[in-house]
């Protein structure tokens, strides 16, 4: 709809997902974890506790467990999570254009790894 002072109103819808790393490779797990697992609303142990827990552990050891289930998962299209978060991304901006709502953009973006959500908006 116009905007009151004439002009087109733009709106957006971002699909948000938790979040993949972008390839099924260790380092690439490695770097997914560490941004998903250093976000203390993921874990409310002591920051020195968890830091040494996290880069002594988990990130050493866990990162090559996980990029091999990853690669069990992974399509020629990349990470399924992220493939089909593109996709309905697409599909609902093809139905709300469908509608005749043109101004309106969708976009998806995950809450760790890529693309990110502040990338996105």
């Amino acid at each position: 709809p116009p905007h009151p002072h004439g002009t087109v109103a733009q709106s957006a819808i971002v699909l948000v997902n938790l979040g993949t790393p972008d390839a099924p490779t260790r380092s690439a797990d490695k770097r997914y974890l560490k941004q998903f697992l250093s976000d203390r609303r993921v874990d409310e142990i002591p920051r020195l506790v968890w830091s040494f827990i996290l880069n002594l552990i988990i990130l050493p050891f866990r990162s090559g467990a996980s990029a091999k289930k990853y690669q069990t998962i992974w399509t020629k299209e990349g990470s399924p999570l992220k493939v089909h978060t593109q996709r309905q991304a697409q599909l609902l901006q093809a139905a709300l254009e469908q509608r005749g709502h043109e101004g309106v953009q969708v976009r998806m973006a995950m809450r760790y790894g890529s693309p990110s959500l502040p990338e996105v908006l």
